[in-house]
């Protein structure tokens, strides 16, 4: 099925509208002869069994192929100057002459393929309609009244149910409304009551409730993105929720809402820090707004420059990691709020205050933005008859070097020797609390399993390398390389020496 913004956005921005209506849409699609008997249906008394040869309404694939169905008959068309959403068909023009012309196209196809529509359901040559439940014009799209006016004159709720219902049409509206989470967060608790009896209406329910009235009282007119435009996206983080913005400059330089985009926070998102918050919205919003950020250059627009570095660091491990790895396809570039003085950012932040990024999670990402000279951990192990020994070389990023041997004072084998010279070294390094790490080491096999091309099938070697990832996952990131023997004497020579073997 195609993404409905999309389509909406689409119709917006024509001076000449045409609305067609598909009649008994479903039913002039025959199904396939083998596939009638799965359609049968039972009728009460001596009726009889009766199976459908056209596509009923219920089923549950009738509007994705119906949808296909008119995607092939109008496929030169859709996009160019028509829009169909099923049976919802729309023709799009600027000039009177092409619209008659682009119509005449349409009806010519229609015919060719047997197409009835519903001429009570049409409206030509106009330049406001509803389509998909937004009104859509020359300016851009705007609230549908009558979707509006069931918001504003609704009555307090008096029950759960009630609640859910107003919720839900109110819901239906957030692309239109600013921080929608942060207005309706006061419901929650009631949403949550297992019993009615428990439902209690209070002062500042009511507040809430007539502050989402006020807002739809006069709503947002937004605009559809043009194509080869940069877009802006304005992002806002607080206690439990989060928030964005998606705007674009028009021809007069003036900004545009596009879209309005906001969620609650779980349990364990609330509890992350001010800058994750801000890395998680950006996320939500590159999720959310995939149809329209993929396209364009997006300029990020946030209170820290924590986004600025997460973009331009290729941290693979970890939320983070996961939130870089999705945001790596978009063309996004970091701009501090400080710098933007607009109305816009102005109104958007009134609704969405974000939160004071302290002090000390400022100074570590500025530390970790310059800090790209990863520290090294070389390891090897070494095992004896007698006794096994693990070498590690550590080397800052300053270039300091230092040098531990451990003699291990139980027996293992060298593979088991190697884990326990790594896990000591990521022990060493964790107290350190080092953001990144490069892991050199001779030992394919491990180094194999680590980057999950091998797997770990040891019983004896199980244990080692569920403590190793353990430990990897307190670093942002981590490089792992593989060097032969003959380039890693010293940390083998440390090994061998606390096995008691012999340097020659």
């Amino acid at each position: 099925m195609p993404v409905a913004d999309l389509l909406v956005d689409g119709v917006a921005r024509h001076r000449i509208l045409s609305f067609i209506d598909g009649h008994s849409g479903y039913n002039q699609i025959f199904i396939a002869e083998e596939d009638i008997p799965k359609t049968a249906f039972r009728c009460p008394g001596a009726i009889g069994t009766y199976e459908w040869v056209v596509m009923p309404f219920g089923l549950k694939n009738v509007g994705a192929t119906y949808q296909r169905a008119m995607n092939a008959i109008f496929h030169n068309m859709i996009g160019c100057f028509m829009e169909i959403h099923i049976d919802d068909v729309v023709v799009k023009s600027n000039e009177d002459e092409e619209h008659l012309e682009h119509l005449k196209l349409a009806f010519e196809r229609m015919r060719k393929h047997g197409l009835k529509m519903n001429p009570l359901k049409c409206a030509f040559g106009v330049f406001v309609g509803n389509f998909l439940g937004y009104l859509v014009h020359e300016r851009g799209l705007e609230v549908d009244q009558n979707k509006a006016r069931a918001v504003i004159e609704a009555q307090p709720p008096r029950s759960k149910k009630e609640l859910q219902r107003f919720l839900g049409q109110v819901n239906f509206l957030r692309r239109f409304i600013s921080n929608l989470v942060g207005k309706t967060r006061v419901f929650s608790p009631l949403l949550k009551l297992k019993s009615e009896v428990d439902f209690k209406w209070e002062k500042h329910h009511q507040t809430a409730f007539e502050e989402i009235k006020h807002y739809l009282s006069k709503p947002p007119v937004l605009v559809p993105p043009l194509r080869g435009k940069p877009l802006i996206l304005y992002i806002s983080a607080a206690d439990e929720s989060v928030g964005c913005l998606l705007a674009q400059e028009n021809s007069k330089k003036q900004e545009q809402a596009v879209y309005y985009l906001s969620r609650s926070l779980s349990q364990t998102e609330v509890k992350y820090s001010s800058v994750e918050k801000l890395c998680l919205v950006l996320f939500f919003a590159a999720i959310k707004l995939r149809h329209y950020l993929l396209y364009s250059e997006v300029y990020v627009i946030s209170k820290t420059d924590v986004i600025k570095h997460m973009l331009s660091r290729p941290l693979l491990r970890g939320r983070i990691g996961k939130w870089v790895l999705v945001l790596s396809e978009f063309n996004l570039k970091y701009i501090p709020q400080k710098v933007v003085k607009r109305q816009v950012l102005a109104d958007f932040l009134a609704d969405h205050p974000c939160l004071e990024v302290e002090a000390d999670e400022e100074k570590g990402i500025n530390l970790f933005s310059i800090s790209l000279v990863p520290w090294k951990l070389i390891f090897d192990g070494s095992s004896t008859d007698s006794m096994s020994g693990a070498g590690i070389i550590i080397i800052s990023p300053t270039g300091l070097k230092t040098q531990m041997s451990f003699q291990l004072d139980f027996n293992c084998t060298n593979n088991q020797a190697e884990y326990e010279a790594l896990i000591i070294g990521l022990e060493v390094l964790v107290e350190l609390k080092v953001p990144m790490v490069e892991i050199i080491g001779d030992s394919q096999l491990i180094l194999k399993q680590l980057e999950g091309e091998y797997k770990c099938t040891s019983l004896s070697l199980a244990p080692y390398f569920a403590l190793a990832v353990q430990l990897l996952e307190e670093f942002d990131d981590e490089i792992l390389r593989h060097v032969t023997r003959d380039l890693n004497t010293e940390a083998n020579e440390m090994a061998q020496i606390a096995s008691g073997l012999k340097i020659p």
